[in-house]
């Protein structure tokens, strides 16, 4: 037994980020920079990262933008090669590159739900590999992927969205159960719909909006900051008997 306070600090720690650019990535790669971690920022366009480079900077945090489209997976073990050459460890996993366009289901076509699973589920598992080999040779690590409470509920047009996220979190599962023994954590948080500028244009649509609202109890859209907390805790010190777990960020839609 221990009588230490839980820390949420992560300082000398490295996270690696995906899609970091914008949005649920973006927030993620600035809490985890406030917490004191450095940041390898995983990006589909690399020269994209230089203004949250600098922001990170401004923390007094150092931030690598690396070349990973996470649907290539020589970009994946590339990204992850320099950022260990660069800072010698990765201690921190965000699983959030992510796709998920509305289309009615009798709509999708091939192509359609190649796209969707060559992000959401062979970019997310891959990417946890490639980082997973070299938590478990420092033999600890925390790996927080990205799911959705669409993997929890049935959203119409989101069929294969859906099944992604679903697949997601038993992903986690499996992953925590293996990697156990090395002292690595799997966890995952699943937001409802988020302000980004993926979601913009249909959240700017008043009726759809309001729809929205109206299933979650908290009564509004979240913001990437309301994501950023749930990983921020999941990465630190304070969630080291956690694993395996999904963490709902969903303003209560899911216990309806």
């Amino acid at each position: 037994m221990t009588n230490k306070q839980p820390s949420f600090r992560l300082t000398g720690q490295v996270a690696l980020v995906t899609a970091s650019a914008r949005g649920i990535g973006k927030a993620c790669a600035l809490a985890l920079a406030e917490a004191g971690a450095d940041i390898i920022l995983g990006l589909k366009s690399k020269d994209s990262g230089r203004a949250l480079v600098k922001q990170i900077q401004k923390l007094g945090r150092e931030a690598l933008p690396v070349q990973m489209d996470v649907t290539q997976l020589q970009e994946i073990r590339a990204g992850v090669q320099e950022g260990m050459q660069h800072f010698k460890r990765i201690d921190i996993l965000v699983n959030n590159a992510g796709i998920g366009a509305p289309n009615p289901a009798e709509h999708v076509t091939e192509e359609d739900f190649d796209e969707t699973l060559a992000v959401n589920l062979k970019g997310t598992f891959f990417t946890a590999q490639a980082v997973g080999r070299v938590m478990l040779k420092q033999r600890r690590g925390r790996i927080i992927n990205i799911s959705s409470q669409a993997g929890f509920v049935a959203l119409p047009t989101e069929s294969v969205y859906c099944m992604t996220k679903a697949a997601i979190s038993h992903l986690t599962k499996c992953l925590a159960l293996e990697w156990a023994p090395y002292h690595v954590t799997v966890n995952a948080v699943a937001p409802t719909f988020i302000e980004t500028p993926g979601t913009r244009k249909w959240l700017e649509d008043r009726s759809f909006r309001a729809s929205v609202q109206s299933r979650i109890p908290l009564g509004r859209i979240g913001t990437p900051v309301d994501v950023a907390g749930p990983v921020l805790f999941l990465a630190s010190p304070a969630a080291s008997l956690i694993t395996g777990e999904t963490l709902m960020v969903d303003g209560g839609w899911t216990i309806q």
